[in-house]
């Protein structure tokens, strides 16, 4: 039965890669795409570790998002937290992660064996979290770290329906902070543990969630937000109006139309 579970094991690990790798490529293909749309050339290269997917002829910077359900914003294990200076200073968020994955023993095997406990030692932590990012100014510096890298990339730039659309990294910000609510997830069915994420909601529903994942050995012990790419871009639609028209293929809102395409 070990042997068995071991080689189910690798299978899965193997998929999990496989998948990953499949997710990243057509990132880097969407991302050489509005490279083309804008007029860049042909075998434009951009950086595969940096959120700066595409650097615009005025020098710009476009992290390129496209995907049809969610979108990972960020995976980071523990020394993230340790040495990322905007999580050391961001007053208390950054200890606030590493708490949470203290909960959590080094050992896969050992949180297997004492799941429900460790669950009723994150809720603690994680309630504090939710408690920090009500408050606008944490929230604005957490979401400009985590989708602007602190403010360095310009732009979210979004592949949706075939089309490219432009958003100033400052709109997104402050539409996000205006208009989510944060709040901690609740136990819906018997057996679940209430308090183990921390939602954004929007008009009702979840729009986002950061959890600790702790699926197999290869994302253990690590912090994951993530956001649904539908309900954000409903968010963004709604709140941030189409000005202009690029080109057939790119489209511009808000007060990205008053930098973009200027070169």
């Amino acid at each position: 039965m070990e042997n068995i579970d071991k080689t189910k094991s690798k299978k899965r690990r193997a998929m999990t890669s496989s998948a990953a790798r499949n997710v990243r490529q057509h990132g880097y293909d969407d991302a050489l795409e509005f490279a083309r749309a804008i007029g860049l050339a042909s075998d434009y290269k951009n950086n595969p570790q940096a959120k700066k997917d595409v650097v615009d002829p005025a020098g710009d910077t476009h992290s390129v998002k496209s995907g049809n359900k969610k979108w990972q914003i960020f995976l980071y294990s523990y020394n993230r937290f340790e040495t990322d200076e905007f999580f050391k200073l961001m007053n208390g968020i950054g200890d606030l992660f590493k708490e949470c994955l203290d909960v959590f023993p080094h050992d896969f095997g050992q949180y297997q064996s004492d799941k429900m406990l460790i669950k009723q030692k994150l809720r603690s932590p994680m309630v504090r979290l939710a408690e920090k990012l009500k408050d606008s100014l944490r929230l604005r510096a957490f979401l400009n770290k985590s989708i602007f890298n602190g403010g360095e990339v310009d732009y979210l730039t979004v592949k949706d329906n075939e089309l490219f659309h432009v958003f100033l990294n400052n709109d997104v910000n402050r539409v996000m902070v205006e208009s989510l609510e944060i709040c901690n997830s609740r136990a819906i069915l018997a057996g679940q543990t209430p308090e183990l994420k921390v939602l954004f909601r929007y008009d009702g529903v979840n729009l986002g969630e950061i959890e600790v994942r702790t699926d197999s050995i290869i994302h253990y012990r690590e912090i994951k937000f993530s956001v649904s790419k539908p309900k954000i871009m409903k968010l963004l639609y709604e709140k941030i109006p189409l000005v202009k028209k690029f080109n057939e293929r790119v489209l511009v809102y808000g007060n990205a139309a008053k930098k973009f395409g200027r070169w």
